[in-house]
């Protein structure tokens, strides 16, 4: 990779991260506002008709905020790579990631090959 991509990818990191860490803020918010809503709530989720609606909808906010936290996780491991210069290469075969897939995905850690095993 040379230094002409280097600040396009860092770019594309940096967005993907703000991106990330608001969807977390704005699921960790709707995650407490539904919290707070069922306190006053019969909570006998087996015969209230609302209680299975209100376990599912934390659920739902739960494995969506989890996966906002991963997403943001792997920005920082990506720019942890960028910052160490590890970035763009194989951390399986040490091979350089193409850049095509590094514009499509910024935080392969895996070449396409070591990606298909």
């Amino acid at each position: 990779m040379d230094d002409v991509e280097r600040p396009a990818l860092r770019s594309a990191l940096a967005e993907r991260r703000v991106a990330a860490a608001q969807r977390l803020a704005a699921l960790t918010g709707r995650f407490d506002e539904v919290v707070a809503a069922s306190l006053g709530a019969n909570l006998d989720d087996e015969h209230d008709p609302e209680g299975a609606t209100i376990a599912f909808e934390r659920a739902q906010i739960d494995a969506l905020a989890r996966q906002a936290a991963a997403e943001l996780a792997e920005v920082d491991a990506a720019q942890a790579r960028l910052a160490d210069g590890t970035y763009g290469t194989c951390e399986r075969c040490a091979q350089p990631i193409p850049v095509g897939r590094l514009e499509a995905r910024p935080t392969a850690r895996t070449c396409v090959g070591c990606a298909q095993r």
